[in-house]
């Protein structure tokens, strides 16, 4: 349970860290819509 909580916790400050920079966040959010087209075919 402990373990879970701590993955949780480092995937959300990784996030917010990536989505505090104006570039990266747009490389992520494309990285997002190419799975999601990959995944519709």
């Amino acid at each position: 349970m402990k373990r879970k909580a701590l993955m949780m916790t480092t995937a959300a400050l990784g996030a917010a860290y990536l989505l505090r920079n104006d570039k990266s966040r747009k490389k992520l959010m494309n990285q997002f819509q190419d799975f999601a087209d990959k995944a519709k075919r």
